[in-house]
């Protein structure tokens, strides 16, 4: 899959040629960046770097969440059981989804310490030891949902900050009219800087958040003396007590008790970027107590003023600190946005080297550090998407009705996948699988169920977009899979094409050809097309397949394999983690040690580029087939994606019908 575009390049990830994969890591944290966590200062620089990246959506949700569950709570019972009910809902949300489920939960199931809804597919797909069509539209469910998270997220996190400008001191509403341009703004220059890389402003993310929580948790305290009673909601009897007695309006308000879990799913996504303790003890010691404060505090003040539930949050600032709260907020949203900005980019990454995307232009912008990258197509695509929401929805208020349908798929995704991982990866008894996953199944079907009667209201936004992406992912899978059966059908074995080279030996050129394929055992297009047209062969042949594995990383030693054919031809895999960029010149470094000498410069690659047209007798749909051929068109350009001297490279090319 990964490497079939319209050249003859690459190969798809390979369950057989994968080392075990650890799918049960329960002893201390090993996968850590640079192993900091095993020292006392590496930890809490790691915790304090994962306050700032993995905890900013969390954090930001305070904004918005109470406003809108009581809200459509004092439609119902009214009075102080609305008000305690829904803080509640809230506080036991926070337990069950973030702290039992992902926290304590699925952060074991770790893909060499990496997480993210695709770690976790190819982790389920490698337990199962096959290809599982299951696991895989789970999967590209999951990573489709993610982008619509990830539009929405700078949207509403930014705008619901900026909103505070209509309660701020000495202005009295009237920058009301320029609350969308400021958070327009705000959010263009936000994707500007993408480009130059965030490894420079990210050592700040974990400080300001940082302050941020520690202000949320200090607002909340102070309220709490407003109505002490308030109290009671840590007892999860007034959730279900406010549930039970608003019937039907009680499952409408869990969809927006939801918004103060979305971010959730950043813990196990950002698992590979701090490690498992650190974001354990962020959470457990640090956003968990603040988050709890600030919704206690939020009841409290309400319960002493019912007036203050048109915006809680903003009630609960004194004003002599209104202004500086007003900055804190809108930095905490920028970051909490950068996060789902980067997130992104990742995830094209692993959709790439798993062959769910075509090839984009993905950018290293940092020569330190592995992770920093740039995606100029997919960062274009989020700005315009926020810059149309901003634009529609007008404020967080409308916005909140979109918001949540995208995470609670994705977090009923994980749950799916994480079945997988436990019967057949973990050996776990039905009965301790049934007793896990059963609660976690149902209270996301309940939370998705709830959030889906919003679609009237904007939350179609999320599940159209994830449709679309749904349909371009399959399509270029399928589209590959059709391809590369009729270049089997069509190709000459390898093998046979020796023997034939034996018996009438042609002319002789000298140096080294690599010769790029996605199937190694039969003869490449490009070689054909030299041998027909060139009439010539290298003195040294190399038929190289670029393969990714169903993991993280692969370390150096197990990046190339060679196996000599004969003495003309050899034949060598280069392996790369779907995390990894790939990267061949430096690859083929790594075989000098295996005795494949040459020069870079006097070396030759040749690559089969493939014109396709669409057939409407055989493979997809017409339509599905031109949409395949144009997202062919524009897949990067694998010179620039292997980091191939395109001095070097030779493109031989032909016609094939799809």
């Amino acid at each position: 899959m990964a490497g079939d575009t319209p050249h003859d390049a690459g190969a798809p990830p390979s369950a057989s040629n994968t080392p075990k994969t650890s799918t049960n890591a329960t002893g201390p944290d090993s996968h850590a960046p640079g192993g900091a966590s095993s020292s006392h200062g590496g930890f809490w620089a790691l915790t304090l770097g994962a306050i700032g990246v993995v905890f900013g959506d969390i954090g930001t949700s305070p904004l918005y969440a109470l406003r809108e569950a009581i809200d459509h709570a004092r439609d119902g019972v009214g009075g102080d059981l609305a008000v305690v009910g829904v803080v509640s809902l809230a506080f036991w949300a926070l337990m069950v989804v973030v702290t039992f489920k992902y926290v304590f939960f699925l952060m074991r199931a770790d893909n060499k310490g990496e997480g993210g809804t695709l770690s976790l597919m190819a982790l389920a797909q490698f337990a199962v030891g096959r290809r599982s069509a299951w696991i895989f539209i789970l999967g590209v469910c999951g990573a489709a949902l993610f982008y619509g998270d990830g539009i929405i997220t700078p949207a509403i996190s930014v705008l619901s900050a900026v909103e505070g400008l209509q309660d701020a001191p000495g202005i009295g509403g009237g920058l009301d009219p320029f609350i969308v341009p400021i958070s327009a703004g705000i959010l263009i220059a936000l994707f500007l800087v993408q480009s130059r890389g965030t490894a420079g402003l990210a050592k700040f993310f974990g400080p300001i958040t940082a302050v941020w929580f520690l202000c949320l948790g200090a607002l909340g305290l102070v309220h709490i003396f407003d109505d002490i009673s308030i109290l009671r909601a840590l007892s999860p009897h007034y959730g279900v007590q406010l549930l039970l007695n608003d019937g039907f309006l009680g499952f409408v308000i869990l969809g927006s008790v939801f918004l103060a879990v979305t971010g959730a799913e950043a813990l196990y996504a950002d698992m590979g970027h701090f490690g498992k303790a650190p974001i354990r003890m962020g959470w457990l010691g640090f956003v968990l107590p603040c988050l709890t404060l600030n919704y206690l505090g939020q009841g409290a003040l309400i319960l002493d003023n019912p007036g203050a539930s048109e915006n809680p949050f903003w009630n609960m600032v004194p004003q002599v600190a209104y202004w500086p709260m007003l900055i804190l907020a809108t930095a905490a949203t920028v970051i909490a946005s950068q996060a789902v900005i980067t997130g992104a980019f990742s995830v094209t990454q692993q959709a790439v080297q798993l062959g769910l995307l075509p090839r984009i232009d993905i950018r290293n912008t940092s020569e330190t550090q592995a992770g920093q990258i740039f995606v100029p197509a997919v960062n274009s695509f989020l700005m315009v998407g926020v810059l149309v929401l901003l634009v529609v929805f007008q404020s967080s208020h409308n916005l909140t009705a979109a918001y949540g349908v995208a995470v609670t798929g994705t977090m009923l995704v994980n749950t799916l996948m994480a079945y997988f991982v436990i019967t057949k990866g973990w050996k776990w008894p039905m009965w301790a699988v049934a007793g896990t996953l059963i609660p976690f199944a149902f209270i996301d079907s309940v939370f998705l169920t709830s959030n889906l009667l919003k679609i009237p209201d904007g939350a179609w936004m999320p599940l159209v977009l994830g449709a679309c992406l749904v349909v371009v992912m399959w399509t270029w899978v399928r589209g590959t899979q059709i391809l590369t059966a009729k270049t089997r059908k069509d190709s000459l074995p390898l093998t046979d094409l020796i023997e034939m080279l034996q018996a009438r030996p042609p002319h002789r050129a000298p140096g080294t050809a690599i010769f790029l394929t996605s199937d190694p055992e039969v003869a490449p297009v490009a070689l054909m097309h030299n041998l027909k047209h060139n009439k010539v062969l290298h003195e040294k042949n190399v038929i190289l397949t670029v393969r990714t594995a169903e993991r993280p990383r692969v370390p150096e030693k197990e990046r190339v394999r060679m196996e000599p054919i004969n003495d003309d031809f050899k034949r060598l895999t280069i392996s790369y983690g779907f995390m990894e960029t790939p990267n061949v010149p430096r690859a083929l470094g790594l075989c000098r040690k295996q005795g494949l000498k040459f020069d870079i410069m006097s070396t030759s690659f040749f690559l089969g580029r493939r014109s396709l047209v669409p057939s409407a007798r055989q493979g997809m749909p017409l339509w599905q087939d031109k949409l395949f051929i144009f997202l062919m068109r524009n897949a990067a350009n694998p010179t620039d994606f292997f980091h191939i001297p395109p001095g070097r490279v030779v493109e031989l090319g032909a016609q094939v019908a799809v």
